[in-house]
């Protein structure tokens, strides 16, 4: 997978794009569902797949105040990767962008590399003011030749799988239903620093969705598997323990449910 730094980064070469908008946070079943729509899509334009994604959730901006992070920013690209994106961009959200009316955004796409169609759901926007809905999007595409895709939006049980009700879940310790609309269990990506015995510190760059205060069985799926690890979580912070001593720089743990009192 190409990884862009910018929608003014892009270059021919990536392209053509057929582009789908959005955060992506988590990589749950409504995104996994999205990512298969685009490659087909794509696959039927003889078009790459690529998301435009931010590099911090765009509400830190719209409203002053971002939700915890389901993935850490390198975990949502490994993850982008696995589902078979061709092109990630990644585009720096701030003012100015939020102030980019979605036709501007789109032409600055195209710019750098031929864009072959969008993907979007009946309710998805993007832009000022969320100017760019399925049927502004397709009065550009007519004007500049490209496609617009709707596809329905996927349901759970007759409801949409959302970010926000994976959060919700796990910070009311609900493992079980976040992994449900996840798809996979609920996991943890950041730096593990030891401080002996076989335990260690894990530190975020950002703040992360947390399960309440407690200790929790865990198994790390990042670097080397190591089954058995038991995760504390505290006021101060994230404490793992049973990790061994030999420590990845950057580790990933599937959160698997709170663990047996006597457990640490």
């Amino acid at each position: 997978m190409h990884v862009v730094p910018g929608i003014d980064a892009l270059e021919p070469q990536h392209g053509p794009l057929f582009v789908v908008v959005g955060v992506f946070d988590g990589l749950h079943r409504g995104h996994l569902y999205l990512l298969d729509e685009l490659e087909r899509a794509a696959a039927d334009r003889s078009a790459n797949a690529a998301v435009v994604t931010f590099d911090h959730h765009p509400d830190e901006i719209l409203t002053g105040s971002a939700p915890p992070l389901l993935c850490d920013p390198q975990e949502r690209l490994e993850r982008l990767s696995d589902a078979g994106v061709d092109v990630t961009v990644v585009q720096h959200f701030d003012v100015a962008l939020r102030m980019t009316p979605f036709d501007a955004f789109i032409r600055r796409i195209a710019a750098g590399a031929a864009v072959a169609g969008l993907l979007m759901t009946p309710d998805s926007s993007f832009g000022y003011q969320r100017g760019g809905t399925p049927e502004t999007v397709a009065g550009l595409g007519r004007e500049m030749g490209f496609e617009v895709v709707v596809v329905p939006p996927f349901e759970l049980d007759g409801q949409p799988v959302k970010s926000s009700d994976i959060r919700a879940a796990i910070a009311a310790g609900d493992l079980a239903a976040a992994a449900r609309l996840l798809g996979r269990p609920v996991t943890l990506t950041g730096r593990a620093r030891a401080i002996g015995d076989g335990a260690a510190t894990l530190e975020f760059d950002l703040p992360v969705a947390l399960p309440p205060e407690g200790t929790y069985d865990a198994s790390v799926v990042a670097g080397d598997r190591r089954p058995g690890v038991q995760l504390s979580v505290t006021s101060n912070g994230v404490t793992l323990f049973h990790l061994g001593e030999a420590l990845p720089p950057r580790i990933t743990l599937e959160v698997l449910g709170r663990a047996p009192h006597h457990s640490v």
